[in-house]
């Protein structure tokens, strides 16, 4: 008598430095999108704050309009190489992730509030940073896996 045994397999969770392959297109696809889309509203905010009266002045030198769009890309791209880190090796991918861009973008406020320029011009500094933060960080958050 032959006895057929069928091993059955079952799905494994996804552990820091596995093989598994992480699907970094669409993070990046998102992450790409979303930092454009905070650039442009980042610019929007800066010119509209202008607009209004805001000295976009820093310590007697002006900060083009366009250079907010520059920054906010920049960093937002930092961001999203810090996000395919922690989509490869992180335990927690989205966790560790919301976690640390929300303590650094809390850390980009202390610039602002020390810099030698008007309140008024501080306040639209962080409100820049908060806007920034509030597009780019949920949607790539979203393709990190939980």
């Amino acid at each position: 008598m032959t006895t057929t045994t069928n091993p059955t397999t079952t799905p494994t969770s996804r552990s820091a430095g596995s093989d598994t392959a992480f699907p970094i297109r669409s993070m990046l696809l998102a992450g790409v999108a979303a930092t454009a889309a905070a650039s442009v509203a980042i610019a929007a905010v800066a010119a509209a704050g202008h607009a209004a009266g805001i000295s976009l002045d820093m310590a007697g030198e002006p900060i083009p309009v366009a250079g907010f769009a520059t920054l906010t890309a920049m960093l937002s791209l930092v961001g999203l190489v810090l996000a395919a880190l922690l989509g490869r090796f992180a335990r927690r991918p989205r966790r560790t992730f919301v976690r640390t861009t929300v303590a650094l973008t809390v850390l980009s406020l202390v610039p602002d509030v020390i810099a030698d320029a008007a309140s008024t011009t501080k306040v639209l500094l962080m409100v820049t940073h908060l806007v920034a933060a509030a597009i780019v960080i949920p949607a790539v958050a979203r393709r990190l896996s939980a």
